[in-house]
């Protein structure tokens, strides 16, 4: 494929969050520089979904194609890869109804929430999952988690180990209300 570039890579072509995607926050050769991002051509020579659009409209977004939703979206994957596949229609729907600027405005909000968490409670292991949980759940539930962690967990005289422990629990738990399993689907 040559070289693809996109004006705004953290929200795909497809539909996926790359800003939420573990292989976003990774540093060497496995950093992926989210959808059409600086050097792209060179960590997915080959998309399929790239070749689709670039023999149909040439969209921004698979949403804004004619063919919309086409046989991929119609039938959705079952399946995730380094990110979670579930919530490519709803996000769709949301940049649709809302706009794209709206969308992009929560997308990058959703963002900087992983970005605190990866930096402040990360222990080596978290990451997959902090990625999960901000992808899946709304970003009022973020919120609420976040203000937790500010009003009561970062006040607390706990270790790391202790606060990350905590924090972890308050997605499970937000999650199971929500009915959302934290997992990537194989």
């Amino acid at each position: 494929m040559k070289e693809y570039t996109r004006e705004y890579p953290l929200f795909s072509l497809c539909g996926l969050n790359c800003g939420l995607c573990p292989r976003f926050h990774t540093t060497g050769q496995s950093k992926c520089p989210g959808c059409g991002g600086e050097d792209f051509h060179l960590k997915h020579p080959s998309c399929a979904v790239i070749n689709c659009n670039q023999k149909h409209d040439q969209v921004e977004y698979c949403y804004q194609c004619s063919s919309f939703p086409c046989k991929k979206y119609s039938c959705p994957s079952e399946m995730d890869s380094f990110i979670t596949y579930r919530n490519v229609l709803s996000d769709f729907n949301k940049a649709m109804e809302q706009g794209l600027e709206q969308y992009k405005k929560e997308l990058n909000e959703k963002v900087e929430i992983l970005e605190y968490l990866l930096n402040h409670y990360n222990d080596g292991r978290r990451k997959n999952f902090y990625c999960i949980a901000v992808n899946l759940l709304t970003l009022s539930d973020l919120k609420d988690i976040m203000n937790e962690i500010d009003e009561t967990i970062n006040k607390q005289d706990f270790s790391l180990k202790e606060k990350i422990k905590k924090i972890v629990s308050l997605f499970e738990d937000k999650a199971k209300e929500q009915n959302i399993d934290l997992k990537l689907r194989k």
